[in-house]
């Protein structure tokens, strides 16, 4: 049995209130670790590290601060295995998607952030009545970092390295679900010296630790990424204490496929989208709309796909699904699968849960599922099932399939499958979606803005959007005549 400790100004430590959460591994069903509870005196513990850390961290040159991004990066990578293992058994997700995706990924996220420490630059605007301005872009001083569990150490290194390459200091908390890796990184940085209260990592529950942080007053910009409700809480606690804030909130993302398209590359793509790490991706192409002359060939061919991904257990190579996050979020899946029956909807495939022989027995494993024949406006095209679900539209014009698109509360992502390329230009333009994919899925540039609209969230994080966003700007006018 582990126990996860949090990370305060520089040293593990349990909650100072010794409480702790049981934490499961999903693909078998079982507790195996307790994790920190963390309580306002860990908070006030950990903010009042992170100020003392502040003045000294925002004066540190940019390049010593990429260095020490750069031997995080290092550690990392050094035990990659170690850390893959760890988010599979956290997650249930795949070993072989932890170690060629999600970690790797959390290692560019702090590479690419030590370079953006160096080449983040301001303006200087020179006017005709002789004085010159120029912005000043400082760190907040203590900021929030808070990310979900589907993507564990990828979302968060995606937070907390711009906002430390920017000259903040951090108050992490990683999703009480997938603790792991997030204590793994606090070891790390233990180990390599990184000062004291630059990086502090609070374990422990939403509605506890996370809602003290929100409110907590010396915490001045609020980074989260998570479900459109408890984004919604956060704003109602930050707002009125004008924190800046950055939202990555739910999705209910469209594919378009167009009867121009490649089909081999759009059915490989859809498939995919639809199910990639169990559906438990904000990204995730959930809704799948196909213009009328190709939509039998291919919902028959993406059913086939579908049946034929090998749920299983995480370890091994040829597993393509692993299990969902807990037995709630497993029960809620089903929940909307039944629902969408009831509503009239058809299973094409998938639908049940799966009983995975062996270790695995008592995992949480849910069947890809492929539906269609259901209304437009019914709750299973319209709510955020966050599962290895997908649902099947048809469309007869670029008109009707833009309207589907955006008909919905959500406008995180959307991909479009076609040849013709004024199609794809005028669509995307189109689509109410903060990151639009044409002929591809998840190519993902860390230089471009991430964020979505409606309630997807607010605010842009990715490239100089992210530094930008975990600086304030200042003009300083100069007057020379």
């Amino acid at each position: 049995m582990q126990s996860f400790r949090n990370y305060i100004g520089g040293e593990l430590r349990a909650a100072g209130s010794g409480a702790a959460i049981e934490v499961f591994e999903p693909a078998v069903g079982e507790m195996y670790a307790t994790v920190a509870d963390s309580g306002r005196e860990d908070l006030d513990a950990a903010v009042e590290s992170a100020k003392r850390a502040a003045p000294g961290w925002a004066n540190t040159p940019s390049a010593e601060r990429a260095a020490w991004l750069l031997r995080i990066a290092d550690g990392i990578e050094a035990r990659l295995d170690e850390f893959a293992a760890a988010e599979s058994r956290d997650t249930g997700k795949p070993l072989t998607l932890a170690r060629s995706l999600d970690i790797p990924r959390a290692i560019a996220n702090l590479r690419f952030f030590a370079g953006a420490a160096t080449q983040f630059a301001s303006e200087a605007h020179a006017m005709e009545s002789g004085a010159i301005n120029y912005t000043l872009r400082q760190p907040h001083g203590v900021v929030a970092c808070i990310s979900p569990w589907n993507l564990p150490l990828y979302l968060f290194t995606w937070k907390i390295a711009p906002a430390l390459a920017a000259g903040n200091c951090v108050i992490g908390k990683p999703s009480e679900l997938t603790p792991w890796t997030a204590m793994m990184l606090g070891q790390l940085c233990a180990q390599i010296g990184l000062p004291a209260g630059v990086l502090n990592i609070l374990h422990g529950r939403g509605a506890g630790i996370g809602e003290a942080i929100i409110a907590h007053p010396a915490i001045r910009a609020i980074s989260f990424t998570g479900g459109t409700t408890t984004g919604t809480r956060i704003a109602s606690v930050a707002a009125p204490m004008f924190k800046k804030l950055s939202l990555e909130l739910g999705g209910k993302n469209a594919t378009l496929v167009f009867a121009d398209a490649d089909f081999d590359a759009a059915l490989a793509g859809t498939v995919r989208a639809a199910f990639a790490n169990q559906g438990e991706i904000c990204l995730c192409g959930s809704r799948l709309l196909i213009e009328r002359p190709l939509y039998e060939r291919l919902r028959k061919s993406l059913v086939a796909r579908a049946r034929a991904l090998r749920v299983g257990d995480p370890l091994e190579a040829t597993t393509d699904q692993g299990a969902l996050i807990s037995s709630a979020h497993r029960d809620k899946v089903l929940a909307a699968i039944e629902a969408a029956h009831r509503l009239g909807g058809t299973l094409h495939c998938g639908g049940e849960p799966v009983r995975v022989p062996g270790r695995c027995a008592g995992g949480w494993f849910v069947a890809p599922t492929v539906i269609d024949g259901l209304p437009a406006d019914c709750v299973t095209h319209q709510d955020e099932i966050f599962g290895p679900v997908v649902t099947l539209q048809s469309f007869d014009t670029d008109e009707e399939a833009v309207a589907l698109a955006n008909g919905v509360r959500y406008g995180l992502a959307a991909s479009l499958w076609t040849r013709d390329v004024d199609r794809a230009h005028r669509i995307s333009a189109q689509l109410e979606a903060g990151l639009v994919w044409v002929n591809c899925w998840m190519l993902r540039d860390l230089r471009v803005p991430m964020g979505g609209m409606k309630q997807s969230g607010v605010g842009r994080e990715g490239g100089f959007e992210a530094m930008r966003f975990f600086t304030e700007p200042k003009n300083v006018c100069v007057s020379y005549r």
